[in-house]
């Protein structure tokens, strides 16, 4: 049974559901071989967003309200992937999930909850392995710059050396651009889940919270701001607010490699923040911003400005090294702010790699990194904006 559509936008009338389809307008218009629609709970809201946007007015529309079992099906039978930008996903994920898993649909989203990653896991996971799902999560600014750019070192340097890094460090060298609504709608959502579940606060602090039956070595925790040696200079770093989700998801993608980084893998993030007292100011700063978790925050379905997003940028340095005193740099760049205008790009060239490129990925819960890998990193500096190098120090 052929189905209708490719790809179904669910919450194309969201914030970065709408940018994620003036993306396919712009990348996979009509005629460019990928069947596409729009999806949302409200038919007309959703063509009035269509004609916003300037999409054709035979632009298909599909109404999918997850809550709704029939409709729920409806979808299941009118697509191959779903890709969801409707969080936060413990609150409005596990129905689709549970759906895809079943039924063969292939999933991508933008979640950056761990706790809700691994009770997905754990539900569904022999489920889309039986139907041939592939359930990847995380596929924006969390995490496919950070486990891609970890997957390009490893790769690297297990050329070089003959081994994989044990230690890597993910140090965000620059960034401009605003987290998105979503992205504080389910910090919240997590912290409420954990203040009544304490088996959600431990997953939230063990950082191989997603490799279930396998624990690593004692990982750092990047809550402090430091000096640090590896960059020289008495360079000062600050906790960075995605570490929590990427290093879950890195970890996994070992996991799902079958180790290829090591079982003594450690890795950590953090935000550089420069030298000396300067630095260490801006540290400290960086440490005490709760802005994210508070009420003064973007809300979900708002966001930067056009212009923005456009003059937003991410710049992340991976340094792998190794107890012999080999050193390997690899530089990941994006062009657009990180939580909408580079991440709804993200997400729309991940959907259509698992669609176009990764076949022969078997189904089960992914990262992007075992999953995708290089076909991912060939697609997003061809049509996304990323830029991933190997660097001279």
């Amino acid at each position: 049974m052929t189905k209708p559509f490719d790809l179904v936008v669910h919450g194309a009338t969201g914030f970065t559901g709408r940018l994620v389809v003036e993306y396919l307008l712009q990348r996979y218009p009509a005629g460019s071989g990928l069947r596409w629609a729009m999806g949302g709970r409200n038919a007309d809201k959703l063509a009035a967003v269509r004609d916003e946007v300037g999409a054709p007015a035979d632009t298909p529309l599909v109404v999918t309200d997850t809550s709704n079992p029939a409709s729920l099906q409806a979808l299941m039978d009118s697509t191959r992937l779903v890709l969801t930008t409707v969080g936060p996903y413990q609150l409005y994920g596990n129905e689709l999930v549970a759906a895809c898993a079943k039924a063969g649909v292939d999933y991508v989203d933008l979640c950056g909850e761990p706790a809700w990653m691994r009770q997905m896991i754990d539900a569904h996971e022999a489920a889309a392995k039986a139907s041939g799902a592939r359930i990847v999560f995380s596929c924006g600014f969390d995490s496919i710059p950070f486990d891609l750019g970890v997957f390009l070192l490893q790769k690297e340097f297990a050329q070089r050396f003959g081994h994989p890094a044990p230690r890597v460090r993910g140090r965000v060298r620059k960034m401009k651009g605003t987290f998105s609504g979503g992205t504080a709608a389910s910090l919240k959502a997590t912290m409420a889940a954990a203040a009544t579940n304490p088996a959600v606060l431990d997953l939230l602090k063990n950082p191989f919270s997603l490799t279930p039956g396998f624990e690593g070595p004692r990982q750092p925790t990047g809550h402090k701001p430091m000096v640090d040696e590896a960059l020289g200079d008495g360079v000062w770093v600050a906790p960075f607010v995605m570490a929590a989700i990427n290093t879950r998801n890195v970890h996994r993608s070992n996991f799902l490699l079958q180790h290829a980084y090591g079982t003594d893998f450690v890795y950590d993030e953090m935000l550089i923040t420069g030298p000396g007292e300067k630095g260490e100011a801006i540290a400290n700063a960086v440490a005490g911003d709760k802005s994210l978790g508070s009420d003064k925050g973007p809300k979900p379905g708002e966001g930067p400005s056009r212009e923005e997003r456009e003059n937003g940028f991410y710049d992340v340095l991976f340094l792998g090294t190794d107890d012999a005193g080999n050193t390997l740099r690899v530089g990941v760049k994006g062009d657009r702010d990180p939580g909408y205008g580079s991440t709804s790009k993200m997400i729309t060239e991940a959907a259509v790699c698992l669609l176009q490129d990764a076949k022969d990925t078997a189904g089960g819960i992914w990262t992007t990194a075992p999953a995708l890998g290089d076909k991912l990193i060939a697609r997003l500096q061809a049509n996304a904006g990323l830029s991933f190098a190997v660097e001279t120090a």
